[in-house]
């Protein structure tokens, strides 16, 4: 008795026992009305946006953003290319939506 991998399919004395996902786990899938991205879904997207907001907080702290605003908008649109990178990459791809997923 033992299992045999054939592609995403595990065999068990060929007969077929479980059939493995295809689809990839999206950290953050795209949103139900509009584009982009929404909430995430894994505990990677959840770190993602933790360790956002907390250098955000950090910058805030060592920037003054009210002493240095032009610096401080500076960093935060560029923390804002970093996430949207993220997201794009580790994201469902990104396109408009009415409301109803695919196959709901």
């Amino acid at each position: 008795m033992h299992f045999v991998r054939v592609g995403t399919t595990l065999r068990f004395e060929g007969l077929e026992a479980v059939t493995m996902s295809e689809q990839p786990k999206y950290w953050f899938p795209s949103k139900r009305y509009g584009w982009g991205w929404g909430v995430p879904t894994t505990w990677q997207g959840w770190v993602v946006i933790a360790i956002y907001v907390t250098l955000i907080g950090a910058g805030a702290y060592v920037i003054s953003p009210s002493s240095e605003p032009g610096l401080f908008a500076a960093y935060l649109v560029f923390l804002s290319f970093l996430l949207i990178a993220v997201c794009w990459t580790k994201g469902e791809p990104p396109r408009w939506h009415w409301g109803k997923r695919d196959g709901a």
